[in-house]
């Protein structure tokens, strides 16, 4: 038995097709969920990468202190002068949701920015096409887009034996979770 249901509604990330939209940059307050700092020694360049190559927009800054960038709603980045940035990249990163048809758009923005900054795309056992992306801080920063779901696939198969399965299939809708 599993405890997942459906609760797609909570996000603003479309259904996977090969022709979903993106919702439009959202530009509302609200109290953030989750957020991603980001130090840097070049608020100026870091900002105008993540602009240009990554697609975010900036919501607001504090001159010298923040700047408060963000994409889709709940995908908030707040950067921060620092006096360096790390020199080797961590292994964590930051994941952020994307549609396959802004795939291609993101690694050719980002290579012609900073050429060596893209690995990928690539696609994951969990139906996803992702592009790793390391920023001029140093951020191991991923864009993930849902693939269409092919119920014959090993990736519909895989995640149907860990009890995941896709809208309107199996438990329902998140009526009796609500």
């Amino acid at each position: 038995m599993s405890d997942y249901y459906n609760a797609f509604e909570m996000s603003p990330v479309p259904p996977p097709s090969p022709d979903a939209v993106p919702p439009e940059p959202f530009h509302g307050i609200y109290g953030m969920p989750a957020f991603v700092t980001v130090p840097t020694s070049d608020l100026t360049a870091s900002v105008d990468f993540w602009i240009r190559g990554l697609g975010f927009f900036e919501l607001f800054s504090i001159p010298g202190t923040l700047v408060h960038l963000r994409r889709w709603a709940f995908q908030d980045v707040l950067l921060i002068p620092a006096t360096s940035v790390p020199e080797q990249t961590p292994a964590v990163s930051v994941s952020f949701a994307c549609v396959l048809s802004q795939i291609d758009s993101l690694v050719e923005a980002c290579r012609a920015l900073s050429p060596n900054s893209v690995d990928g795309p690539r696609d994951t056992p969990w139906n996803t096409r992702d592009v790793e992306v390391i920023t001029p801080e140093n951020a191991r920063i991923v864009f993930t887009a849902a693939k269409p779901w092919d119920p014959a696939s090993q990736e519909a198969r895989s995640l149907e034996a860990v009890g995941i399965t896709p809208p309107g299939v199996g438990r329902g809708d998140n009526e009796e979770h609500a």
